[in-house]
C-alpha cells in the first residue's frame, strides 16, 4: 500500500518533477510543443494566414491574371505564371519600400526604406505601448485618438508659440504633450474608478470631443491657427523645439526613434519588475481577488490611465515634433490612435511584442505606398492584411487548427519551472 494521497477534484497539483526525468529527450519534445503552442507562433501564424489572403485578393484584383484565367482550361500555366508575377511581384515591392531597395546604386541609398519604415513604427509603438498598458491592468482603451490630439495640440502649442534655447525648448514641448495626454486619458480612468463606466464608452466618446475641441482651436485665431491664415493649421514649429534627425538630412528617422526604444524598456521594467506593475497586473486577471488582497483597485484604474495617455500623448507629439513639422491639422492622428490597438493585439500586450508589432506595421505602411506606385496595387489591400492580422488573432483556435499547432501544456510549463529550481502549482 502506498501512503501518497491520491488527488481529488479541486485540489492543487504541485508538479514534482525526478533529477533524472529532466534528462530525458521528451523535455526537448516538451520544449518545442510549448514553442509551437505559444503567443509567439500564433501572431506569427496569423501574419502568414494574413499575408495568404492578401496575396489571394492581389492576384484576383490583377488584370493579368485576369486575362489569363480566360483560357485557363487551354493554358493553366499562363495563368499560374500570371499569379505567381502578381504577388511575388507585389511582396517584393512591399519589401524594396520597406527594408532594402535593390534597384539603387549604393547600400547609403538601399537602405533608406529600412528608416522610413522605423520612422513609420516609432508613434505607432508609443500608441500601442499605452493601449497594450491598459489591456494588461483589464481596461480597454480605445480613446488614442483622442491622447494623440491633446498630446499633439499641446506639444505643437509649446513648439510655435514660445522661444527657448535649444534643448529646453524640446524639452518642455515633449513634458507639455506628454502630460496633455495623460491627463486627458486620466479622464476616464477616473469615471472608471468613482463611478464604474465602462471606458471603452468613455474613451469613443472622448475621442469625439478632443477631435472638435482640438478643431475648434485650429479655426479660432490666437489658440492653435497660424496667424493670417483662415485654414485650421497651426504655424510651423521653431527649430529649437524640432526633433533632431539621428543620421543626417539623408535619412527621416529622428530622436523620437531613441525615446520609444527608452519607453519599450520602461513598459517591461513596469509590468515585469516594478510593484506598481504587478499591481497592475493582478487588476487585469481579477480585480475583485486583487482587491481582497489589499490593491486599491480603483487606484489602480486612474493610474493606468494616466501613464497609458502619457504614452500615447507622446505619439501625437513625434507627430507635430518630428514627422509633420511644418504645420498641423485635426488630421495629425493619421488613424495611428485606432492601429495601436491592433499593434497591441499583436504584440499580445508584451512590451517588446509591441515593439516588433509596431516595426512589422510600420513596413506596411512604408511598403504599401511602393505597392502602389510601382506594381499599381491599391493600398486598400495593406489595410485588408491588416484587418486579417487583427481576425486570426481574436480566433486562436482557428489559427491553431489551420497550422495544427498543440495547445500549451500545463504540466510541460510545470517542468519548465522545474528546471528553474521551483516547483510550479497546477490547479485542476
Amino acid at each position: 500500500m502506498s501512503d501518497t494521497k491520491q488527488p481529488q477534484p479541486g485540489d492543487e497539483l504541485v508538479a514534482t518533477v525526478p533529477e533524472d526525468e529532466l534528462q530525458q529527450p521528451s523535455r526537448w519534445s516538451n520544449a518545442l510543443k510549448e514553442i509551437l503552442g505559444g503567443s509567439v507562433m500564433l501572431s506569427v501564424a496569423s501574419v502568414l494566414l494574413a499575408l495568404v489572403i492578401g496575396g489571394v485578393l492581389i492576384a484576383m484584383t490583377d488584370p493579368k491574371v485576369q486575362a489569363a484565367s480566360a483560357y485557363f482550361f487551354n493554358q493553366p500555366f499562363d495563368t499560374f505564371a500570371a499569379i505567381w508575377d502578381s504577388v511575388s511581384g507585389a511582396y517584393w515591392a512591399l519589401f524594396q519600400g520597406s527594408i532594402y531597395n535593390f534597384r539603387r546604386p549604393d547600400f547609403a541609398t538601399g537602405i533608406r526604406p529600412l528608416f522610413e519604415t522605423l520612422n513609420f513604427a516609432t508613434p505607432l509603438i508609443a500608441a500601442g505601448l499605452g493601449v497594450a498598458l491598459g489591456f494588461r491592468a483589464g481596461m480597454f482603451n480605445i480613446g488614442g485618438r483622442g491622447q494623440m490630439l491633446f498630446g499633439a495640440a499641446a506639444a505643437g502649442w509649446v513648439g510655435f508659440a514660445f522661444d527657448f534655447p535649444v534643448g529646453i525648448h524640446l524639452a518642455l514641448a515633449l513634458l507639455a504633450g506628454i502630460s496633455a495626454g495623460a491627463l486627458w486619458a486620466a479622464v476616464a480612468g477616473y469615471l472608471k474608478a468613482k463611478t464604474g463606466a465602462n471606458e471603452v464608452i468613455t474613451t469613443i466618446m472622448l475621442n469625439y470631443v478632443a477631435y472638435y475641441f482640438v478643431y475648434w482651436m485650429l479655426s479660432t485665431p490666437g489658440l492653435l491657427q497660424a496667424p493670417g491664415s483662415n485654414n485650421p493649421k497651426t504655424p510651423a514649429m521653431k527649430e529649437t523645439a524640432v526633433l533632431p534627425l539621428l543620421l543626417g538630412e539623408r535619412y527621416s528617422l529622428h530622436l523620437g526613434f531613441v525615446l520609444v526604444i527608452a519607453a519599450t524598456i520602461f513598459v517591461w521594467w513596469l509590468l515585469n519588475r516594478s510593484s506598481l506593475g504587478f499591481k497592475f497586473r493582478a487588476v487585469g486577471e481579477n480585480p475583485h481577488a486583487a482587491k481582497v488582497a489589499g490593491i486599491n483597485v480603483n487606484r489602480m484604474y486612474i493610474y493606468v490611465m494616466l501613464i497609458a495617455g502619457a504614452l500615447v500623448g507622446m505619439a501625437g507629439v513625434f507627430q507635430v515634433l518630428g514627422t509633420v513639422t511644418t504645420g498641423f491639422s485635426a488630421g495629425i492622428d493619421a488613424g495611428i490612435g485606432f492601429d495601436a490597438i491592433t499593434v497591441a493585439l499583436l504584440g499580445r500586450s508584451r512590451a517588446w511584442g509591441v515593439f516588433a508589432a509596431g516595426i512589422l506595421f510600420g513596413a506596411f505602411k512604408a511598403g504599401g505606398f511602393a505597392m502602389q506606385v510601382s506594381q499599381g496595387i491599391p493600398i486598400d489591400i495593406v489595410l485588408v492584411v491588416q484587418s486579417m492580422i487583427v481576425l486570426f488573432i481574436a480566433a486562436p483556435p482557428l489559427v491553431r487548427a489551420i497550422f495544427r499547432l498543440p495547445k500549451p501544456n500545463p504540466l510541460a510549463l510545470a517542468k519548465n519551472e522545474k528546471l528553474n529550481g521551483k516547483k510550479a502549482v497546477v490547479t485542476k
